[in-house]
């Protein structure tokens, strides 16, 4: 497949979905497409359905109705170990059970590509050996996962997703419990990969920098889709987030040929 049909090629399709639980519907008709290689950031108050959908597309529930594509196939059509060949999830809470090295969660990210009970191999080894590295861990290889600081745990989650080999990395707002210098490093190591990326954020600013594309949700429906720039403004952060902020452009940090919406909430006013 030639690099312009790639660019191009839509790695993720939402169609109409809805999901309704007990009576109540979580999400509502919600449609949009993501292409080979874009990040997408996923917005919206507590309560808007963000990990609702977000579990709808990697198959933790089924949705009540619509259809979700993934490479143009239906994502029920796949098994469980090739959908996870494909598509790996990286969640805000770090599993905490792990009473594992950090080489071995990483290496949990071959299972999908293994046979049941094989051993590893010197190249399976190396890909560990090249993952931790990328994220900054080969000193901790040999160190417990649970005495790990909650950034270095992101970093090890990620890590595995990288043995993983996806095509697609879902992150369900895994920075919210972090410090701002990871909350960064996390979301920039996460685009470096050249993988499609669908990520929830709380941070409106870190989204806006990131994100090639945002998907506003608001009461289980999509309010918006489009550039950073196209989607963040005051008119929406008053109607969907409650707040009231100005919005201006700024030189984006990696090309400042480009320009990203900056928020400045306002303070000390009542609505």
């Amino acid at each position: 497949m030639n690099q312009s049909v790639q660019a191009t090629r839509t790695m993720l399709d939402v169609q109409q979905v809805g999901l309704q639980i007990n009576q109540s519907y979580i999400l509502k008709d919600v449609s949009f497409n993501i292409k080979a290689g874009q990040f997408v950031g996923l917005l919206g108050p507590n309560g808007a359905g963000k990990s609702s959908l977000l579990r709808c597309i990697y198959r933790f529930i089924k949705p009540t109705r619509g259809q979700i594509k993934f490479l143009d196939a239906p994502v029920e059509s796949y098994s469980r170990q090739e959908y996870a060949k494909q598509v790996a999830v990286v969640l805000q809470d770090v599993p905490e059970q792990f009473n594992l090295a950090v080489f071995d969660v990483v290496a949990m990210g071959l299972t999908p590509h293994k046979p049941l009970f094989s051993s590893m191999n010197h190249e399976d080894k190396s890909e560990i050996a090249m993952a931790l590295a990328k994220v900054g861990l080969t000193h901790k290889s040999t160190q417990m996962f649970s005495s790990l600081s909650g950034g270095e745990k992101q970093r090890v989650m990620i890590a595995r997703a990288m043995v993983q080999q996806p095509q697609l990395l879902i992150m369900d707002e895994p920075t919210s419990h972090l410090d701002v210098k990871y909350q960064i490093q996390i979301m920039e190591l996460a685009k470096s990969l050249g993988v499609s990326v669908l990520a929830s954020f709380h941070d409106l600013n870190l989204a806006a920098a990131i994100s090639d594309h945002l998907l506003v949700l608001h009461d289980g429906e999509l309010k918006a889709q489009g550039s950073p720039l196209q989607v963040l403004t005051s008119e929406l952060l008053s109607d969907v987030f409650g707040v009231c902020a100005q919005v201006t452009q700024v030189p984006n940090a990696h090309n400042e040929q480009t320009l990203v919406p900056h928020i400045r909430y306002h303070y000390g006013y009542i609505q």
